[in-house]
């Protein structure tokens, strides 16, 4: 059961959604840009920027980028933020909340891609354009031991294809990765997507189906890529690996996070009991979301830490 004032934002969350809903199910006349701004728009009222950080624009390689960072001064810390949104109507406008609880508790400069997205942009470019913002990062001296990544749903999968893509074209990992409530399998043929099917409030198979559909064009569904699920996942960065009890998604979370730790990667699974898709996003007013992040800030301050001993050891 949740507060009146969680209950609140969470029907503010569904109510704003609306537009996408109806471009998704075929029933809107209006262009995706302007499904994506009304549904940015509801967002920002219900998830707010914070106090004592600041935000602006930049550029990460050719992806257009939001920067949040505390006020005071900040260190050497970079948090690479990847937004959620199906790959189809996501947006960094909805995230000032949530970036700037990440950069004021870690004390790091949070950088968010506003990569482009399906259907002008289907496969692979969202997932393209975010390693190219990786790629920039690197490029600007940022060195990985300093170097997070994180992200939600969409962008909670592509926290382990990053790494990969990362690990494949020889170029440092980041010292850790949080993926939150990530949709890591767009066949969706977890029980879970069965047997939650229609208790998560914010997600049900049927509309991931189309978003998957929307996203993936002529490709298939198991390319890893796409679905890590199905990727070798061998030699990445630790992993911390957040999801709601009550989510689709919950059977491909708990897959992945095996895949993971028979791979030997360093990984770390929370099931949240009760919760729903992303519900970190309701920080300040749910207290399993301040919980939640409070457990991946911890998590990213242990493996910047020794990262960073590392480094200091073998200069």
């Amino acid at each position: 059961m949740l507060s009146k004032n969680a209950q609140k934002t969470l029907d503010g969350w569904i109510s704003a959604a609306g537009p996408v809903v109806e471009k998704v199910y075929g029933t809107s006349e209006a262009s995706w840009p302007e499904v994506r701004a009304r549904y940015m728009q509801g967002l920002e009222k219900i998830f707010p920027a914070i106090e004592g950080v600041s935000y602006k624009t930049s550029t990460l390689g050719n992806t257009p980028a939001m920067i949040s960072e505390r006020d005071e001064h900040t260190g050497n810390r970079v948090v690479l933020y990847i937004h959620g949104g199906g790959y189809v109507h996501g947006g960094v406008e909805a995230y000032r909340g949530l970036t700037g609880r990440i950069a004021k508790a870690l004390k790091a400069r949070v950088y968010t891609p506003d990569y482009r997205q399906a259907p002008e942009f289907p496969f692979p470019t969202p997932i393209d354009d975010v390693f190219s913002a990786y790629r920039a990062l690197l490029d600007s001296g940022v060195q990985p031991e300093n170097l997070v990544l994180t992200g939600d749903s969409a962008g909670g999968a592509m926290v382990v294809t990053i790494m990969r893509k990362a690990r494949d074209a020889g170029i440092p990992l980041p010292a850790a990765g949080v993926a939150l409530s990530p949709w890591a399998n767009l066949t969706h043929s977890g029980l879970s997507a069965t047997t939650r099917d229609g208790i998560d409030p914010l997600c049900n198979v049927d509309f991931l189906n189309r978003l998957a559909r929307c996203f993936l064009a002529r490709e298939l569904a198991t390319h890893p890529d796409a679905s890590p699920v199905y990727a070798n996942v061998q030699g990445l960065a630790p992993i911390l690996i957040q999801i709601g009890e009550n989510e689709v998604m919950l059977s491909d979370a708990i897959r992945l996070a095996a895949n993971l730790g028979e791979a030997r990667v360093r990984t770390t699974l929370e099931v949240w009991p009760g919760m729903f898709h992303v519900w970190h996003l309701l920080a300040g007013t749910l207290p399993e979301a301040d919980q939640a992040l409070n457990n991946a800030i911890h998590f990213l301050e242990q493996a910047l830490i020794k990262e960073q001993e590392s480094a200091n050891l073998y200069p």
